[in-house]
């Protein structure tokens, strides 16, 4: 893996990728923060020496470095999943890239179904601890420990100053955002009312198919990291109704200005 980093930081160097402070990843949905950089390059994933490439339709596959409030960004805009096929290795391997071309903290979206029935459809769940259920780790490969630490510590995974300033900025722009454990699970199907029953038991509040392994390799690289759902729909097992995946990505497209002006305001503070 070693290797494959070195040719495809190298890559990305030479496209212009030069010393980017912060490094986001943006979920289902929620791509229109990139109207709000001011963009110096991007590059399709499908360019990118050693890049897996998004194969979800509202997943755009472009890794793109910039300007956002005076801070130099490097954006993911469309990630990867296991759901596609791929190993937990390959999901966080821009996780990886981002890290050697110099970001110090990492900022996550995503879109989560509500499991806490006290969170509604369109509001945000800032997460501030997490449950893999996913039923494997991206650090479980052999060489991972000239990487970094093996036995990495998650005992407190979200970075707490962070998630402080989100909190503040919720507040003074009067957005909802709740505070929460988040879930992750493989998919792509839903979950069965048996299944949200379960997840509610084991204490999550917010259940989704992505995010986790980013977490756990920016932990193993000691980034500082942070995210946020944005909460598509609300999994009550007692009346529940079919999903329309369509309904999910407009709820998430109506909640990006909330996330949007959160991002904004954090950045402006790191």
């Amino acid at each position: 893996m070693t290797k494959y980093i070195e040719e495809t930081v190298n890559y990305l160097q030479g496209k212009g990728f030069d010393n980017p402070e912060i490094g986001i990843i943006l979920g289902t949905g929620l791509g229109q923060l990139i109207n709000e950089i001011n963009i110096i390059k991007e590059v399709s994933y499908n360019h990118i020496p050693n890049f897996p490439t998004a194969t979800v339709e509202f997943h755009k596959g472009k890794l793109i470095y910039g300007e956002l409030e005076g801070k130099k960004v490097v954006v993911m805009q469309g990630r990867f999943h296991i759901y596609e096929g791929y190993t937990p290795q390959d999901v966080t391997f821009p996780v990886r890239i981002m890290e050697k071309l110099g970001i110090k903290t990492l900022l996550v979206s995503n879109a989560a179904g509500a499991i806490n029935l006290n969170f509604k459809k369109g509001e945000l769940m800032l997460i501030d601890d997490h449950i893999n259920l996913q039923g494997s780790s991206p650090l479980a490969f052999q060489g991972v420990e000239q990487l970094g630490e093996r036995f990495t510590d998650m005992s407190a995974p979200y970075d707490q100053e962070i998630n402080s300033k989100f909190l503040s900025i919720a507040k003074a722009n009067n957005i909802t955002l709740h505070k929460g454990v988040y879930v992750s699970v493989v998919g792509p199907q839903l979950e069965t009312r048996a299944e949200y029953r379960m997840l509610k038991i084991i204490g999550a509040d917010a259940v989704g198919m992505s995010t986790v392994p980013e977490i756990i390799v920016a932990n193993h690289l000691k980034l500082k990291v942070a995210a946020v759902s944005v909460l598509t729909d609300e999994c009550d097992p007692d009346n529940l109704k079919p999903v329309d995946i369509s309904d999910i990505i407009a709820s998430a497209v109506k909640a990006e200005p909330n996330m949007i002006t959160l991002f904004k305001e954090l950045i402006k503070t790191l």
